[in-house]
C-alpha cells in the first residue's frame, strides 16, 4: 500500500514539476528567434494586471498544456501592465497588440515567425479564447487554428 501510494505521489509530483516548467519568453526579439529557428508557430499571450486570470488558472497551469505547449508553440508572454519594462518595449508590445487587432485582455494569438535578412514577417495564424472546458477544449481549440486542413 505504501508503495503503491509512493509511487502516485512520484508520478503527480513528475506532472505538476513539469507543468511548472514552462518558460514564458517575455522579449519579442528573442521570441521571434525561437520561433524562426524552431519552425514553430509563437503562441502570444496578451495581459496585463487587471485581466482576468481564468485561461491562466485553468489551461496554463495544467500538464496537459506544459506538454502540448511544449512540442507544438515557442511561448510569449506579454504583460502591458508590466512596470519593469523599459519605454520602448512598452512600445513593441502595443505595436504588436494593436498589429494582431488584439483589443480585449487576456487574449492569445498564434502567430508564424519567418526571418529573411533580418526582418520578421508576422503571419497572423488565429486567436484562441478561453471557453469553458479546461485545458483539453483550449488545446483542441488550438490544434484546430494550428493545423486547419486536418479536419
Amino acid at each position: 500500500m505504501t508503495r503503491k501510494l509512493l509511487t502516485l505521489l512520484f508520478f503527480l509530483g513528475s506532472f505538476l514539476l513539469h507543468s511548472q516548467n514552462l518558460v514564458w519568453n517575455t522579449d519579442l526579439s528573442d521570441a521571434f528567434i525561437m520561433s524562426d529557428a524552431q519552425k514553430k508557430p509563437l503562441l502570444i499571450f496578451f495581459t496585463s494586471a487587471n485581466a482576468g486570470q481564468k485561461i491562466q488558472n485553468e489551461v496554463f497551469t495544467t500538464p496537459d498544456f506544459a506538454v502540448w505547449s511544449r512540442d507544438n508553440v515557442i511561448l510569449l508572454k506579454l504583460d502591458l501592465s508590466d512596470a519593469s519594462l523599459t519605454d520602448a518595449e512598452k512600445e513593441k508590445n502595443v505595436m504588436m497588440k494593436n498589429a494582431l487587432g488584439v483589443e480585449e485582455l487576456p487574449q492569445v494569438c498564434l502567430v508564424m515567425i519567418t526571418i529573411k535578412k533580418n526582418k520578421p514577417t508576422i503571419s497572423k495564424m488565429g486567436v484562441v479564447a478561453y471557453k469553458l472546458g479546461g485545458a483539453k477544449k483550449w488545446i483542441s481549440d488550438s490544434n484546430t487554428v494550428l493545423h486547419p486542413s486536418s479536419e
